[in-house]
């Protein structure tokens, strides 16, 4: 055998060895180029959003769940999908619906094209859908569009807050209701619902006995009484609809000399829980009228 062409080619060819590259020829080496890597179609959401600029996120998919109307990056989100933000936000929008922002560290569902759920963390909706249409379930609270703006907060024990910038928000739960207009904003709680809403404007000890009220300690209601202003009559008309008997004839002594009283919105009326003086007692407040809000009212 002559090695030098076995090593390095050099010198005069082996028959040998010749004979055994052409044996061998069909089963050499050849290089090809791998094909692209395609990640399954259920998992495109994922990669979208991992490219978004401003998002550290993680999308659980819902096998075979439906597609809504939601997207972040151009990806729809799907029913059922949870939407986790680290330390920075994230942008959803719906061309029929409107846009949410979900700022950092927070966690939401999306249930259906107009109904998400806010787990924990903020949420900021601007909404041009009808009003009821888009909804928000917390642990403690549903919040339901009445064309508006506003950014709601949930904390890890599931208790809540949520400020108005434009328009109205209710917050219902179990029969419960809570109107929030633009400049005011209302607390929830996990095992109370919906608290007495406010004008973020309040006197400090306004606010500080809304919520020691919402707590469940009915003897802050003189200091209510006492530290509200002619702009508080929001938050005594919905004092007035959670207390019982002569309490409620008290907020409504101190509401009507706050607010002229209309016909029809009478102290016995108010008393004896009477839907339609109580009515006429919010219709005197300048905001929205009753025959509004009560048209908008549903089984949500």
């Amino acid at each position: 055998m002559r090695e030098d062409w076995l090593w390095d080619r050099s010198g005069p060819p082996d028959p040998e060895i010749e004979q055994l590259e052409k044996t061998l020829a069909p089963l050499r080496y050849r290089h090809r180029a791998l094909p692209p890597v395609r990640a399954p179609r259920r998992y495109w959401p994922i990669a979208a959003a991992a490219v978004a600029a401003a998002a550290l996120l993680l999308v659980l998919p819902a096998p075979h769940a439906i597609e809504t109307q939601w997207q972040v990056s151009g990806a729809k989100v799907r029913r059922g999908q949870i939407l986790r933000t680290g330390s920075d936000s994230l942008h959803l929008e719906a061309a029929a619906v409107g846009r949410v922002d979900l700022g950092p560290n927070s966690e939401l569902r999306a249930s259906t094209d107009k109904r998400l759920a806010l787990d924990r963390g903020q949420l900021h909706a601007f909404i041009w859908a009808r009003p009821t249409e888009f909804v928000v379930d917390t642990p403690s609270s549903r919040a339901i569009d009445l064309g508006c703006e506003y950014t709601l907060n949930v904390d890890k024990a599931g208790d809540g807050l949520l400020k108005v910038s434009m328009g109205w928000v209710a917050f219902a739960l179990d029969g419960r209701e809570s109107f929030i207009p633009a400049g005011a904003e209302c607390r929830t709680r996990k095992h109370g619902g919906p608290g007495i809403p406010y004008y973020e404007d309040a006197p400090e000890a306004l606010r500080n006995a809304v919520t020691a009220f919402d707590a469940g300690d009915r003897s802050v209601l003189p200091r209510l009484l006492e530290a509200a202003r002619d702009r508080d009559g929001l938050t005594l008309w919905h004092v007035m609809t959670r207390v019982e008997g002569e309490q409620r004839g008290l907020v409504y002594d101190r509401l009507a000399e706050l607010v002229p009283m209309l016909p029809g919105a009478s102290r016995e009326g108010v008393v004896r829980k009477d839907a339609e003086s109580i009515d006429r007692c919010w219709d005197a407040l300048g905001l929205e009228n009753t025959a509004w809000w009560r048209g908008w009212e549903r089984k949500w």
